[in-house]
């Protein structure tokens, strides 16, 4: 598959702070990519430097293949703060002054864009009678101009509510669909797992890893196992052979096993062999949660 971004150990400073050090990765064409990271992660330094808007120390980055051009940039969209429209003019006005100051697309581009973002139904109404979910789609219809191959988001459920989250997911999802190139930076993880086919987590400005998500997940194998008399299952499960670790929670053993080596038949005549009897045997991916949780946590 062909990149739309390789980025090679970008570093940048702010005087004594590390934003960023020695950062690369690759952004494959067509995919839903999260940047992950808790603050002061460099999520935001690393898209500004992406979109020229902050300038690395050192290393580089290309873009469809070429070295930094100014042309590139109008086959990116992007939306990296709190939109900056114009409160007493309508939805389709904000648009034209954006156009206007951006150079991006045509007349007809406007009212595709809102299509999209849904809301040409409301395209006449003032800004200021739009919420907070309404806004950002809007921002996103902005980005949209010009049609670019690529959208870069920053936080773009930032602040919205379970019913505004769940719009811009199904919006990302449609947008990836028709072919474009998604970068997300996000903190919501679950909701990075629900659209994101590739991520990156960051701590501190340093790469932990990076990769498809199913493969940044498979590092080994999760199986859940439950039983009426948990206490002599945890006892049972201590000896359970090849099973690296076991924790409970919420009444539920969570067994550990080397990556493929895990066998549910075998772990449930062992339960059984043992006196337990299982209510409960489920091999389990791990959620991009956890492994974000153990990643920055060590």
């Amino acid at each position: 598959m062909q990149s739309v971004l390789s980025i090679d150990n970008i570093s940048k400073r702010y005087g004594r702070i590390q934003a960023l050090k020695n950062v690369s990765f690759e952004v494959p064409e067509g995919c839903v990519f999260g940047i992950l990271g808790p603050n002061g992660s460099g999520k935001t330094t690393m898209l500004g430097t992406l979109l020229n808007v902050l300038k690395s120390d050192s290393g580089s980055f290309s873009w469809f293949g070429q070295a930094n051009k100014d042309s590139n940039r109008k086959r990116i969209g992007s939306l990296l703060e709190t939109p900056n429209f114009y409160h007493y003019l309508s939805a389709v006005d904000n648009l034209k002054v954006t156009q206007a100051i951006s150079g991006r697309g045509k007349r007809s581009d406007i009212d595709e864009a809102l299509e999209t973002v849904k809301l040409t139904e409301r395209k006449k109404s003032k800004f200021k009678t739009y919420s907070l979910g309404m806004k950002q789609r809007l921002a996103i219809g902005a980005a949209l101009l010009g049609n670019p191959e690529v959208l870069v988001l920053d936080e773009p459920t930032n602040g919205l509510d379970p019913v505004g989250i769940l719009e811009m997911r199904e919006l990302i999802k449609h947008l990836a669909k028709q072919g474009k190139t998604i970068i997300i930076a996000s903190h919501l993880l679950d909701e990075v797992e629900k659209v994101c086919t590739h991520v990156a987590i960051l701590k501190k400005g340093e790469l932990l890893t990076a990769g498809a998500v199913d493969e940044v997940l498979v590092n080994e194998d999760i199986v859940e196992i439950s039983a009426s008399d948990i206490s002599k299952l945890q006892q049972v499960v201590a000896n359970i052979p090849g099973c690296l670790s076991a924790v409970l929670t919420d009444k539920l053993l969570h067994l550990k096993f080397a990556l493929g080596t895990s066998n549910l038949e075998a772990i449930n005549q062992y339960c059984f062999n043992n006196g337990v009897v299982l209510n409960q045997l489920t091999a389990r991916k791990k959620s991009l949660e956890t492994k974000f949780f153990e990643l920055t946590n060590n």
